[in-house]
């Protein structure tokens, strides 16, 4: 069976999932989650959170999908220990820490690699299997033939977006909110930047070509494919930051869809929506996966203005208005929102109505265009109809069977049973002849039957009993209700299975007089460096985590890897393997996994400051009498996005990036963009990374890394003899300016 996951941010939220039809729930914790701002649960509202939904068949995995620091990791390990004693089913994971801790401590819970890990092919999956993950929340990229063919090759649980918002960005990749606004997105804080308005310039013609929300994803909806996605174990919804209403509708109408009941496919345009697109699993184009007009709900039309009138405007409506709805009006300026709610709401004839399908009459105090388009941002009906359905707080109840015995002289026996459980209770009150009042069996269905308050209904009732009884109705309940509380008991009872744990063996390594890499953007940029005499050059023999294009490389040459992939398929090659910054390392057991899966050196995440690093070799080396082979980054233009997005392609001009040099701009500054051999596009920042002068004050870093993108000739040879003289312990040049370079994270407290 296909599981439905929906979205809790709310213990509201938490009920309308529940009651609209989820199979299962994912929330998060106070901390180390990856929606930080949501009305994340306490330990005990979550203890009491997953007893409700085990009783009514429903999982409950809880997301601890951040990057964690050294400093976190024991707060974290206890988290889970936590997790594992109030019997969570799963927990969502980005750091490969989180990962190793799950896998070797508990058979009970189960680790799941979420998103953020960037996981999106055969070889990722076979590695993060070997890890001990048990299932995977693929990138939003992958494509659907791809996840088949993992599925067809790999015994493991694939679990994929279905509905909700979309990130422009590779998840985990992007840097833009914790690089430009200090809210690390791979922290849980993002500050969505990609909702943003820019101007894109091309700069070889000195000339702005667009305005609008160029980074804007439409929301994810593939309601319509789902027929076709069947082998998918998971279909999830994203949510934990929207309304109840949102997740209890959403949850309902893919409920429909999965059990193949009659569904209106409007109703899905009711609730919050950027417009549609069906993405890139299920290969959208760029063109048709943004909407650059507007960011946030778009709504659904349902009319026009036909006639203004001072404050006053008529709609002509082919959909029905209500009292309590939100509209918004079409402006000519796409920037400013005329956004009404309807208050009161007149007919043709000035006659105040509570809903109107034909002509309405409305206040408005705000400039309107005649024949401006009309649509509905908020449906009060509808809202109404799925706020209703909450009251149940479930969405089937389970089939229970009674067996009663009811004999003269005997004590009254009443005997549950549940699946496989069976539960028998006897009363106190031995059962009587009647003297006037008799006890029917109609009055022992409709006592058994007041289930109510359970998560039960009374599919079976089995009545054994002697004529003319007398049977007290509390007696009755009574029994009921003992029943029921064992057989909840049982069903709760559940054990926290641990597992023999198996130690890390990172590669044995010392620290060295640190060397200088250097990763370049084209071939002239590599015959500069070449020539400057640098060993270890990233080039041509990169392999990117995003939809990875594996590279034949000689023996003993290095390999740059973006993801996890990559390890697993040049495991039995003789070359080095150079982890990137994409694989987020922050802390020590990350860095020790990846040694120990046979990487050859790391590179440390860009949020990592100086004070994780000494606590990273630190801990590092006590841990496994050892050193890491870490690299560092200390200079170049970060990058802020990697996407598979192309806005060029977005807006028809395919091919212009061979020809011009384009940048996004927005109120503050303006941002490089590359656009890439694969038709991905790359974002800078607008400001050069650049510690250079402080590399001497950091200590257990074996290679500092240059990255140049659209540098000079000059510049370039400029910045490695800095770099070189400042190793050399040489006077240099000051290497940072203020106005134009950057220190990033380097100096400052986590995100």
């Amino acid at each position: 069976m296909n599981e439905l996951l929906s979205p809790a941010g709310s213990i509201e939220a938490f009920y309308a999932a529940i009651s609209n039809g989820a199979n299962a729930i994912y929330l998060g914790v106070q901390k180390f989650n990856a929606r930080a701002y949501a009305n994340n649960f306490s330990i005990d509202e979550l203890k009491e959170l997953v007893k409700f939904a085990h009783l009514r068949n429903v999982k409950i995995y809880v997301t601890m999908n951040t990057i964690l620091y050294d400093e976190e990791l024991d707060e974290a390990f206890k988290m889970i220990d936590e997790l594992a004693n109030i019997h969570v089913d799963g927990v969502i994971i980005q750091d490969l820490a989180l990962l190793n801790y799950i896998a070797n401590h508990y058979d009970s819970i189960k680790p799941h690699i979420s998103t953020q890990m960037g996981i999106d092919d055969l070889y990722g999956s076979i590695l993060v299997k070997k890890l001990g993950a048990t299932r995977v929340v693929y990138a939003r990229e992958t494509s659907l033939e791809t996840l088949k063919n993992i599925k067809d090759n790999l015994d493991i649980e694939i679990e994929a977006f279905i509905h909700g918002a979309l990130c422009v960005s590779y998840s985990g990749n992007c840097l833009m909110s914790s690089m430009i606004g200090e809210r690390s997105g791979n922290r849980g804080r993002c500050a969505g930047c990609c909702r943003q308005v820019y101007s894109l310039i091309d700069l070889t013609n000195n000339k702005k070509i667009k305005v609008g929300y160029l980074l804007s994803m439409k929301d994810l909806n593939v309601s319509k494919y789902i027929k076709n996605m069947d082998f998918i174990d998971s279909f999830k919804i994203e949510g934990r930051m929207k309304e109840p209403v949102y997740v209890g509708a959403v949850t309902n109408f893919y409920r429909k869809i999965i059990d193949n009941e009659k569904v209106d496919f409007e109703n899905i345009n009711k609730v919050f929506n950027r417009t549609y697109t069906k993405g890139f699993m299920l290969d959208e184009s760029s063109e048709d996966i943004t909407n650059i007009e507007r960011p946030n709900n778009y709504g659904y039309e349902i009319g026009k203005v036909v006639k203004i009138n001072k404050d006053t405007i008529w709609i002509r409506l082919f959909k029905e208005l209500n009292k309590g709805d939100q509209i918004r009006i079409e402006s000519n300026n796409p920037f400013e929102e005329i956004s009404l709610p309807i208050n009161k709401l007149f007919d043709a004839s000035f006659k105040e109505v509570e809903s109107i399908n034909k002509v309405a009459i409305i206040s408005c105090h705000k400039k309107v265009e005649l024949n401006a388009k009309v649509y509905k941002t908020k449906d009060s009906k509808f809202n109404d109809l799925i706020n209703e359905s909450f009251k149940q707080k479930e969405y089937k109840k389970l089939d229970i069977t009674f067996n009663i015995y009811a004999k003269i002289n005997q004590k009254l026996v009443l005997e549950g049973i549940f699946d496989d459980i069976k539960v028998m209770e006897t009363s106190e009150f031995k059962v009587e002849k009647a003297i006037s009042s008799v006890t029917s069996k109609e009055n022992i269905i409709k006592q058994l039957s007041k289930l109510n308050d359970t998560p039960y209904k009374l599919n079976e009732l089995n009545i054994s009993m002697d004529e003319n009884v007398f049977i007290p109705l509390k007696s009755l309940n009574e029994l009921r209700r003992k029943v029921i509380e064992k057989i909840d008991l049982i069903r709760l009872n559940e054990k926290v299975i641990l597992k023999e744990k198996r130690q890390i063996n990172p590669i044995t390594n010392e620290l060295k007089l640190p060397s200088i890499s250097v990763e370049v953007s084209n071939a002239t940029q590599y015959e500069i460096v070449k020539e400057l005499g640098i060993e270890h050059i990233y080039f041509t023999n990169k392999v990117l985590r995003n939809n990875p294009r594996y590279i034949e490389v000689a023996s003993n040459k290095e390999i740059l890897i973006g993801g996890l992939g990559a390890i697993e398929k040049y495991k039995d090659e003789n070359v080095d393997l150079v982890s990137d910054y994409s694989l987020n390392v922050s802390n020590y057991i990350s860095a020790g996994i990846l040694s120990s899966l046979g990487v050859k050196r790391i590179t440390l995440s860009p949020e990592i400051n100086k004070d994780h690093i000494n606590y990273l070799v630190s801990n590092y080396y006590n841990a496994f009498k050892t050193y890491p082979n870490l690299e560092l980054i200390v200079y170049g233009k970060t990058k802020l996005m990697h996407t598979k997005y192309c806005l060029l392609k977005r807006l028809g001009m395919c091919g212009e990036c061979k020809k011009n040099n384009f940048t996004l701009k927005d109120k503050f500054m303006e941002f490089p963009l590359m656009f890439n051999n694969d038709c991905s596009m790359t974002i800078l920042n607008a400001k050069t990374y650049n510690i250079i002068d402080e590399v001497n004050k950091i200590k257990g870093v074996n290679y500092f890394r240059v990255v140049f993108t659209n540098e000079s000739k000059e510049e370039i040879i400029k910045v490695i003899n800095s770099l070189t003289k400042v190793l050399n312990n040489e006077e240099v040049d000051k290497t940072f300016d203020g106005s134009t370079h950057t220190r990033g994270h380097f100096f400052k407290n986590a995100l």
